[in-house]
């Protein structure tokens, strides 16, 4: 009987090709990532790594689902206001905590790479749903995850602040709560 399956899978290898990856776009950002730098980085074998990842694209697309596999919060449900803001708490700090230049070599990563920006647009149209599905029939789940993210980001991002308890109000009283109720107030 021929073993067609081959050797199990090393789950520490594949863990230290996803930090690798990390931290190689950190340090050199996407244009300069390469499988073989990956390989050095992480102990493992050029041909190990395509046989996981069809190409550079998917590999980074993997590390940052391995970075951050966060699950939206629960929802408190009794109140739109209540849920956005507690929503949009765990996004602030989900982004926060990312590594900015992560961030950057990620932006201009998919400006430059249609495969990576397809890839992204996945993770990130997932996680849109993701967080959208928790809240109420009033409010439209595609307004939410277009402007929270983007006003998050760029405040994290470009303004260099933190979103702390006062943006994180001023972002759901000011601009969430009206855009979700159609300019309606309350």
């Amino acid at each position: 009987m021929s073993g067609t399956l081959g050797r199990p899978r090393d789950a520490s290898r594949d863990v230290a090709i996803l930090e690798a990856t990390l931290a190689l776009l950190i340090e050199n950002g996407y244009e300069q990532l390469s499988i073989e730098a990956v390989a050095a980085r992480s102990g493992a074998a050029k041909t190990t790594i395509y046989r996981r990842y069809r190409d550079k694209a998917a590999l980074v697309a993997a590390a940052v689902e391995h970075r951050s596999p966060a699950t939206p919060p629960s929802l408190p449900g009794d109140d739109l206001r209540a849920d956005l803001l507690v929503l949009v708490t765990w996004l602030a700090r989900q982004i926060a905590e990312q590594e900015i230049g992560l961030l950057g070599a990620m932006f201009a990563g998919m400006r430059g790479d249609p495969g990576l920006a397809a890839e992204m647009r996945r993770i990130l149209h997932r996680d849109a749903a993701a967080m959208t599905d928790r809240l109420p029939g009033e409010a439209s789940g595609g307004v939410f995850a277009e402007v929270a993210p983007a006003l998050v980001v760029h405040r994290v991002v470009v303004v260099g602040e933190p979103c702390d308890e006062r943006f994180v109000e001023h972002l759901v009283d000011d601009i969430l709560l009206p855009l979700l109720r159609g300019g309606r107030s309350g």
